[in-house]
């Protein structure tokens, strides 16, 4: 999986649209090979963009849980010491 895929799910506050579709991007730019596409693949990357976003977005919306909502600060914290950990070595 790639790793600047972040986890949507349970936040505080909830994940923005712009988040979702930015992980989309990320996605489709993975699994595609393409960073920016050439202008003869461009509609179908921006169509494989979007129907990436309504589908994760309808996952999210659907989604429960019991757990206490994570916060961006925690979940930064926490890969700021993954990172250290790895890295260190």
């Amino acid at each position: 999986m790639c790793r600047n895929i972040k986890i949507l799910f349970n936040f505080d506050p909830p994940v923005t649209d712009e988040e979702i579709r930015a992980a989309s991007l990320q996605f489709v730019r993975k699994i595609s090979g393409f960073t920016r596409p050439s202008k003869a693949n461009e509609s179908a990357f921006s169509l494989a963009v979007d129907e990436v976003t309504a589908v994760s977005t309808r996952l999210l919306r659907s989604l429960e849980t019991n757990a206490t909502p994570r916060t961006r600060e925690e979940e930064a914290a926490k890969a700021k010491a993954r990172g250290a950990a790895r890295f260190s070595a």
